[in-house]
Protein backbone atom coordinates (compact mmCIF):
# COMPACT_ATOMS: atom_id res chain seq x y z
CA UNK A 1 0.00 0.00 0.00
CA UNK A 2 1.19 3.53 -0.78
CA UNK A 3 2.71 5.12 2.32
CA UNK A 4 0.89 8.35 1.44
CA UNK A 5 -2.52 6.63 1.43
CA UNK A 6 -4.68 8.80 3.76
CA UNK A 7 -6.36 5.72 5.25
CA UNK A 8 -2.95 4.39 6.27
CA UNK A 9 -2.02 7.76 7.74
CA UNK A 10 -5.31 7.83 9.66
CA UNK A 11 -4.56 4.35 11.02
CA UNK A 12 -1.12 5.44 12.23
CA UNK A 13 -2.66 8.44 14.01
CA UNK A 14 -5.33 6.20 15.55
CA UNK A 15 -2.73 3.70 16.79
CA UNK A 16 -0.67 6.52 18.33
CA UNK A 17 -3.73 7.99 20.03
CA UNK A 18 -4.91 4.65 21.46
CA UNK A 19 -1.37 3.78 22.58
CA UNK A 20 -0.97 7.12 24.36
CA UNK A 21 -4.36 6.66 26.05
CA UNK A 22 -3.44 3.17 27.29
CA UNK A 23 -0.15 4.51 28.65
CA UNK A 24 -1.95 7.35 30.39
CA UNK A 25 -4.54 5.20 32.15
CA UNK A 26 -1.81 2.76 33.14
CA UNK A 27 0.08 5.65 34.76
CA UNK A 28 -3.09 6.71 36.55
CA UNK A 29 -3.34 3.30 38.22
CA UNK A 30 -5.95 1.40 36.19
CA UNK A 31 -5.25 -2.32 36.39
CA UNK A 32 -5.64 -4.85 33.59
CA UNK A 33 -4.03 -2.77 30.83
CA UNK A 34 -1.60 -4.76 28.63
CA UNK A 35 2.07 -4.31 29.43
CA UNK A 36 2.78 -3.35 25.80
CA UNK A 37 0.13 -0.77 24.83
CA UNK A 38 1.14 -0.34 21.20
CA UNK A 39 0.36 -3.90 19.92
CA UNK A 40 -3.01 -3.68 21.64
CA UNK A 41 -3.57 -0.24 20.09
CA UNK A 42 -2.85 -1.68 16.63
CA UNK A 43 -5.35 -4.49 17.19
CA UNK A 44 -8.01 -2.01 18.28
CA UNK A 45 -7.31 0.15 15.24
CA UNK A 46 -7.70 -2.89 12.96
CA UNK A 47 -11.04 -3.72 14.57
CA UNK A 48 -12.29 -0.15 14.17
CA UNK A 49 -11.19 -0.07 10.53
CA UNK A 50 -12.91 -3.39 9.78
CA UNK A 51 -16.18 -2.19 11.32
CA UNK A 52 -16.16 1.29 9.75
CA UNK A 53 -17.33 2.16 6.23
CA UNK A 54 -14.83 3.75 3.90
CA UNK A 55 -14.95 7.53 3.88
CA UNK A 56 -12.99 10.26 2.11
CA UNK A 57 -10.08 11.64 4.04
CA UNK A 58 -10.49 15.06 5.62
CA UNK A 59 -7.74 17.66 5.44
CA UNK A 60 -6.02 18.05 8.83
CA UNK A 61 -7.44 20.86 10.93
CA UNK A 62 -5.13 23.55 12.26
CA UNK A 63 -4.90 24.17 15.98
CA UNK A 64 -6.16 27.62 16.93
CA UNK A 65 -3.50 30.14 17.84
CA UNK A 66 -3.94 31.66 21.30
CA UNK A 67 -2.35 35.08 21.45
CA UNK A 68 -1.41 36.83 24.69
CA UNK A 69 -4.25 38.77 26.25
CA UNK A 70 -6.93 37.00 24.19
CA UNK A 71 -6.90 34.31 26.88
CA UNK A 72 -8.22 36.86 29.38
CA UNK A 73 -10.94 38.31 27.17
CA UNK A 74 -13.71 36.25 28.80
CA UNK A 75 -12.95 37.85 32.18
CA UNK A 76 -12.70 41.64 31.71
CA UNK A 77 -10.40 43.17 34.28
CA UNK A 78 -8.40 40.01 34.92
CA UNK A 79 -5.36 41.44 33.17
CA UNK A 80 -5.41 44.38 35.59
CA UNK A 81 -4.80 42.22 38.67
CA UNK A 82 -1.27 43.09 39.74
CA UNK A 83 -0.80 40.75 42.72
CA UNK A 84 -1.83 37.23 43.68
CA UNK A 85 -4.01 38.74 46.40
CA UNK A 86 -5.81 40.86 43.82
CA UNK A 87 -6.22 37.83 41.57
CA UNK A 88 -7.72 35.80 44.42
CA UNK A 89 -10.12 38.63 45.15
CA UNK A 90 -11.05 38.78 41.45
CA UNK A 91 -11.88 35.06 41.43
CA UNK A 92 -14.03 35.49 44.53
CA UNK A 93 -16.57 32.80 45.45
CA UNK A 94 -16.29 31.41 41.95
CA UNK A 95 -19.31 29.81 40.25
CA UNK A 96 -17.95 29.97 36.70
CA UNK A 97 -18.09 26.20 36.08
CA UNK A 98 -20.02 23.16 37.28
CA UNK A 99 -17.40 22.20 39.88
CA UNK A 100 -18.47 25.01 42.20
CA UNK A 101 -21.55 23.36 43.81
CA UNK A 102 -19.58 20.30 44.93
CA UNK A 103 -16.60 21.99 46.53
CA UNK A 104 -16.05 22.91 50.15
CA UNK A 105 -13.17 25.31 49.57
CA UNK A 106 -11.69 26.93 46.50
CA UNK A 107 -7.99 25.96 46.40
CA UNK A 108 -6.11 28.91 44.93
CA UNK A 109 -2.42 28.35 45.55
CA UNK A 110 0.21 28.72 48.23
CA UNK A 111 3.83 29.79 48.61
CA UNK A 112 6.20 32.58 47.73
CA UNK A 113 4.55 35.06 45.33
CA UNK A 114 7.97 35.72 43.78
CA UNK A 115 9.18 32.13 43.77
CA UNK A 116 11.82 30.99 41.29
CA UNK A 117 10.15 27.56 41.16
CA UNK A 118 6.45 26.76 40.60
CA UNK A 119 4.75 23.37 40.81
CA UNK A 120 1.50 22.88 38.89
CA UNK A 121 -0.71 19.88 39.61
CA UNK A 122 -4.06 18.72 38.27
CA UNK A 123 -6.67 19.66 40.83
CA UNK A 124 -7.54 19.47 44.53
CA UNK A 125 -8.35 16.17 46.22
CA UNK A 126 -10.40 15.54 49.35
CA UNK A 127 -7.73 16.77 51.79
CA UNK A 128 -7.09 19.87 49.71
CA UNK A 129 -10.81 20.63 49.43
CA UNK A 130 -11.13 20.31 53.19
CA UNK A 131 -8.24 22.65 54.00
CA UNK A 132 -8.27 24.97 51.01
CA UNK A 133 -4.57 24.37 50.30
CA UNK A 134 -2.94 22.41 47.45
CA UNK A 135 -0.96 19.20 48.05
CA UNK A 136 -1.62 18.54 51.75
CA UNK A 137 -2.55 14.83 51.63
CA UNK A 138 -0.23 11.84 51.19
CA UNK A 139 0.82 13.00 47.73
CA UNK A 140 1.41 16.46 49.15
CA UNK A 141 3.69 15.05 51.84
CA UNK A 142 5.75 13.32 49.16
CA UNK A 143 5.96 16.59 47.21
CA UNK A 144 7.13 18.33 50.38
CA UNK A 145 9.81 15.65 50.82
CA UNK A 146 10.97 16.22 47.24
CA UNK A 147 11.23 19.97 47.86
CA UNK A 148 12.73 19.94 51.34
CA UNK A 149 14.76 16.73 51.54
CA UNK A 150 15.65 16.35 47.87
CA UNK A 151 16.04 19.94 46.70
CA UNK A 152 17.04 21.35 50.10
CA UNK A 153 14.50 24.16 49.74
CA UNK A 154 11.65 25.22 52.00
CA UNK A 155 8.12 24.50 50.82
CA UNK A 156 7.12 28.10 51.57
CA UNK A 157 9.83 29.35 49.20
CA UNK A 158 8.26 27.73 46.11
CA UNK A 159 4.78 28.32 44.68
CA UNK A 160 2.27 25.47 44.37
CA UNK A 161 -1.06 25.51 42.52
CA UNK A 162 -3.30 23.40 40.30
CA UNK A 163 -4.83 23.58 36.84
CA UNK A 164 -8.35 23.79 38.33
CA UNK A 165 -9.12 25.38 41.68
CA UNK A 166 -12.07 23.21 42.78
CA UNK A 167 -12.15 19.49 43.47
CA UNK A 168 -13.64 17.37 40.67
CA UNK A 169 -16.20 14.86 42.01
CA UNK A 170 -14.56 11.59 43.05
CA UNK A 171 -11.17 13.03 42.08
CA UNK A 172 -11.95 12.46 38.39
CA UNK A 173 -9.98 14.33 35.73
CA UNK A 174 -11.22 17.86 35.13
CA UNK A 175 -13.35 18.14 32.00
CA UNK A 176 -12.49 20.49 29.11
CA UNK A 177 -15.06 23.14 30.02
CA UNK A 178 -13.81 23.17 33.62
CA UNK A 179 -10.21 23.60 32.49
CA UNK A 180 -11.26 26.38 30.11
CA UNK A 181 -13.03 28.21 32.93
CA UNK A 182 -9.93 28.06 35.18
CA UNK A 183 -7.14 28.38 32.62
CA UNK A 184 -7.06 32.20 32.58
CA UNK A 185 -6.55 32.19 36.36
CA UNK A 186 -3.68 29.70 36.14
CA UNK A 187 -2.01 31.68 33.35
CA UNK A 188 -2.36 34.88 35.37
CA UNK A 189 -0.81 33.13 38.38
CA UNK A 190 2.13 32.14 36.19
CA UNK A 191 2.46 35.70 34.87
CA UNK A 192 2.35 37.24 38.35
CA UNK A 193 4.80 34.81 39.98
CA UNK A 194 6.97 34.67 36.87
CA UNK A 195 9.12 31.77 38.09
CA UNK A 196 12.32 30.74 36.39
CA UNK A 197 11.10 27.14 36.18
CA UNK A 198 7.74 25.34 36.27
CA UNK A 199 7.44 21.67 37.20
CA UNK A 200 4.34 20.07 35.68
CA UNK A 201 3.08 17.25 37.89
CA UNK A 202 1.42 14.39 36.07
CA UNK A 203 -0.21 13.66 32.75
CA UNK A 204 -3.20 15.92 33.01
CA UNK A 205 -1.40 19.02 34.29
CA UNK A 206 1.31 18.73 31.64
CA UNK A 207 -1.17 18.09 28.82
CA UNK A 208 -3.17 21.14 29.94
CA UNK A 209 -0.10 23.36 30.06
CA UNK A 210 1.27 22.20 26.70
CA UNK A 211 -2.07 21.69 24.87
CA UNK A 212 -1.08 18.18 23.81
CA UNK A 213 -2.44 14.64 24.24
CA UNK A 214 0.84 12.81 24.80
CA UNK A 215 1.59 10.48 27.70
CA UNK A 216 3.74 11.90 30.48
CA UNK A 217 6.22 9.05 29.98
CA UNK A 218 7.04 10.54 26.57
CA UNK A 219 7.22 14.16 27.80
CA UNK A 220 9.14 13.90 31.06
CA UNK A 221 12.86 14.46 31.22
CA UNK A 222 12.85 17.15 28.49
CA UNK A 223 12.39 20.88 28.76
CA UNK A 224 9.31 22.55 27.28
CA UNK A 225 8.13 26.15 27.05
CA UNK A 226 5.07 27.62 28.79
CA UNK A 227 4.56 31.31 28.07
CA UNK A 228 8.31 31.86 27.82
CA UNK A 229 9.12 29.90 30.99
CA UNK A 230 10.99 26.59 31.06
CA UNK A 231 8.75 23.71 32.14
CA UNK A 232 9.87 20.24 33.22
CA UNK A 233 7.18 17.54 33.15
CA UNK A 234 7.41 14.72 35.66
CA UNK A 235 5.20 12.12 37.31
CA UNK A 236 2.60 13.17 39.86
CA UNK A 237 3.41 12.32 43.50
CA UNK A 238 0.18 10.28 43.70
CA UNK A 239 1.52 8.10 40.88
CA UNK A 240 4.75 7.59 42.81
CA UNK A 241 2.80 6.35 45.83
CA UNK A 242 1.55 3.50 43.63
CA UNK A 243 4.79 3.08 41.67
CA UNK A 244 7.71 3.86 44.02
CA UNK A 245 10.25 2.37 41.61
CA UNK A 246 9.74 5.40 39.34
CA UNK A 247 10.99 7.80 42.01
CA UNK A 248 14.39 7.51 40.33
CA UNK A 249 12.92 9.02 37.15
CA UNK A 250 11.38 11.90 39.06
CA UNK A 251 14.65 12.46 40.87
CA UNK A 252 16.45 12.69 37.51
CA UNK A 253 13.91 15.32 36.41
CA UNK A 254 14.29 17.24 39.67
CA UNK A 255 18.07 17.23 39.31
CA UNK A 256 17.66 18.94 35.92
CA UNK A 257 15.42 21.51 37.58
CA UNK A 258 18.03 22.14 40.27
CA UNK A 259 20.70 22.67 37.65
CA UNK A 260 18.46 25.15 35.83
CA UNK A 261 18.09 27.05 39.11
CA UNK A 262 21.86 27.12 39.60
CA UNK A 263 21.88 24.51 42.38
CA UNK A 264 24.21 21.54 42.69
CA UNK A 265 22.11 18.35 42.86
CA UNK A 266 22.81 15.97 45.70
CA UNK A 267 22.79 12.18 45.37
CA UNK A 268 19.88 11.86 47.79
CA UNK A 269 16.43 10.94 46.55
CA UNK A 270 13.34 11.95 48.53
Amino acid sequence: MNQDDPTLADRRVLIDSISDYLEQITEEGLEGVPFEPRPMAAAVADAIAAASPARPAKPPSKAPVQAGRELFSSYPGLEKTETLEALREFIGDCTRCKLAPGRKNLVFGVGNPKAELMFVGEGPGADEDERGEPFVGRAGQLLTDIIERGMRMRRQDVYICNVVKCRPPGNRNPEPDEVAACEPFLMRQIELVRPQVIVGLGTFAVQSLLKVKIAISKLRGRWHDVRGIRMMPTFHPAYLLRNPSDKRLVWADIQEVMRALGQEPSNRQS
